[in-house]
């Protein structure tokens, strides 16, 4: 099957990428370096065609409520029109649990990418997966000062990277499957502690502080549970112990 990818280059891309041609499949990978803008759909044209089905795993580091929700949902209508012109038969995207009572930010800016696509000819199928083990990665890189490193607390179900985009390859692949599917991992755990444990593993920075902030107006939708899996989600591992333990192995 020939299956492009978007946003091939990003953290969730490249696992797919990875599933993909591991059985056996012939990939275009889209990218803006390899000369297509699916946001102004430049290159998208060509890049589509003969293409049977399409993964949208982009991304952007935009969090600006206006900008991302232009963001991806433009995105979302320039690849429905361009996939249902080259004949493209399904579209898979992932996205996020629990962002339907969300405004502001990168989860608005889902829920228009899911909006924008569901309005389109092409069939769609969302992968909604709960915060990636990887995540705890980027708090550090976000919210270090000096040698304290200020994570929000709040309940998440962290799933591994290529735990979800082994279930988004699967979404793509299947002649017959829901049209939303919830992904995360095994165990409940507060983000904070759990970067606690990355800190610590890594060596650095030297504290993690949790940080309550009643000045966000989202928070009480975070720490009432928001973000974590439905009933019927699929809960896959590895742990967040078992990850930590094969990336940053016990010295």
């Amino acid at each position: 099957m020939r299956i492009a990818v978007l946003g091939a280059s990003g953290r969730i891309g490249r696992e797919v990428i990875d599933v993909l041609k591991n059985q056996g499949h012939d990939i275009v990978a889209i990218t803006r370096a390899a000369g297509v803008d699916v946001y102004t759909g430049a290159g998208l044209a060509g890049a589509l065609a003969g293409v049977d089905v399409v993964v949208d795993a982009v991304n952007t580091t935009t969090r600006e409520t206006a900008a991302v929700r232009d963001y991806f949902g433009t995105v979302a209508r320039t690849v429905q029109r361009e996939a249902a012109a080259a004949g493209v038969r399904r579209i898979a995207v992932v996205s996020i649990i629990g962002i339907d009572p969300f405004t502001t930010g990168h989860y608005a800016g889902k829920l228009a990418h899911e909006a924008g696509y569901r309005e389109g000819p092409v069939p769609v199928r969302v992968l909604r997966a709960a915060q990636f083990h990887e995540f705890t990665e980027m708090m550090l890189e976000w919210t270090t000062r000096d040698d304290t490193a200020y994570v929000p607390t709040f309940p998440t179900q962290l799933v591994a990277a290529r735990t979800t985009a082994e279930e988004l390859a699967a979404l793509a692949l299947a002649e017959s499957a829901p049209d939303m599917v919830e992904i995360a991992g095994p165990e409940e755990l507060d983000l904070a502690a759990a970067v606690t444990k990355l800190a610590a593993r890594r060596g650095d920075p030297a504290h993690v502080e949790s940080v309550v902030d009643t000045t966000d107006p989202e928070y009480a939708l975070r720490t009432a549970g928001t973000l974590l899996p439905g009933p019927d989600a699929i809960l896959a591992g590895p742990t967040f112990d078992e990850w930590l333990d094969r990336k940053y192995p016990a010295r």
